[in-house]
């Protein structure tokens, strides 16, 4: 078993055929809070990837009590490290497939609350969501939009040489029109910007 990535919440681990993601005790806060806040998050990442209609690994084991969640390995390309290496014509295919399973995922209610390139897998020629940590369910329409947003943050910082032609190609194929309509306000506002 090794450590292929240490966030701020957790640490995930590669064991053979599956990753584990244990969320860590955090000194800094009381014990029992530390405990509720991480039992919380993890059983709201699992029902998250339960639940959703969109690709996302498959859970292969829940132990609330080691905050833990067992899921399959994907073996695929994080979108991260080939987004700037693809042709112009298979970058704007992804986009326009990206639109479309944000589309269908927002159409769940379902936010991830962490959008970047760095959150999704190329596997098989089809897009995987992961790390629904910050993830929540919502209906509100300023929340999707939010998700959206943060998206066009991470790839202007990270993948500044294709942004705007990348980002449109993804709003061009998100269906939600009323979401799209709040991004412009979400924009506008200070604390985004």
């Amino acid at each position: 078993m090794k450590i292929i990535k240490q966030g701020a919440e957790s640490v995930i681990f590669l064991d053979k055929d599956k990753i584990i993601k244990h969320r860590v005790s955090k000194k800094y806060r009381i014990k029992d809070i530390d405990e509720k806040i991480r039992k919380l998050r993890t059983r709201s990442e699992a029902k998250l990837l339960q639940t959703a209609r969109v690709n996302v690994p498959k859970i292969i084991n829940i132990n609330e009590k080691e905050m833990k969640i067992e899921m399959e390995y994907l073996q695929g390309d994080l979108i991260k490290n080939i987004f700037d290496e693809l042709k112009e014509k298979e970058r704007l295919e992804l986009c326009k497939n990206l639109g479309k399973e944000i589309s269908d995922l927002h159409s769940q209610d379902i936010i991830h609350g962490d959008l970047t390139t760095s959150n999704l897998i190329l596997k098989d020629n089809e897009i995987y969501f992961i790390d629904f940590g910050l993830g929540f369910i919502s209906k509100k329409i300023e929340d999707k939009a939010v998700d959206l947003h943060l998206l066009k943050q991470a790839l202007e910082s990270k993948h500044y040489k294709s942004f705007p032609q990348s980002y449109n190609e993804i709003l061009k194929h998100y269906k939600h029109k009323d979401v799209l309509k709040r991004l412009e306000k979400v924009e506008k506002r200070g604390r985004y910007k």
